[in-house]
């Protein structure tokens, strides 16, 4: 018989809009909450395991970007895109409020209020990609031009 899922917010979303999607569910380690962990245990690329950013630009507005685990954002790249002069990424003790995650399971679905949202433009070379399901150890699996659609995100070049 198969393990229930205990549904998070993002899921519930996808379900609600009909999205068909895959989830992977991996063992994470509190010392570790890296993408490459992450991606190691579900046994994907670090290329396709995707990590969510959120960062807070000069108009003091919020951004959301989503790049792959073996990158890093590059904060003019994202300040260009998102409209600023300069962006520089939130505190980790801001996160829940503003999103209602927690650091190591931040999904760009299902955040509490509707964020700008940037996916780097590598993602349209896999089939599907993995990203944070809404909780620790827990990844969501879909194409990212449905991700993209769904949440309203544009795709851009947004890495180092």
């Amino acid at each position: 018989m198969a393990k229930k899922v205990d549904k998070t917010n993002a899921m519930r979303q996808l379900d609600a809009a009909g999205i068909e999607y895959k989830i992977a569910e991996y063992d994470y380690d509190e010392s570790d909450l890296s993408g490459e962990h992450a991606a190691a245990e579900v046994g994907c690329s670090n290329d396709e395991m995707f990590k969510t950013l959120v960062a807070r630009g000069d108009n003091n507005l919020l951004s959301v970007f989503v790049i792959p685990t073996s990158s890093n954002l590059d904060l003019k790249k994202a300040a260009v895109v998102s409209g600023n002069k300069k962006v520089e990424m939130i505190h980790v003790k801001e996160l829940v409020d503003l999103t209602g995650y927690m650091r190591g399971g931040c999904s760009p679905i299902g955040m509490k209020k509707p964020y700008p949202t940037y996916i780097d433009e590598t993602a349209v070379l896999f089939d599907e990609i993995y990203f944070s399901g809404g909780k620790r150890g827990m990844s969501i699996i879909l194409n990212a031009e449905i991700l993209a659609d769904f949440i309203h995100a544009e795709f851009a070049d947004l890495t180092k």
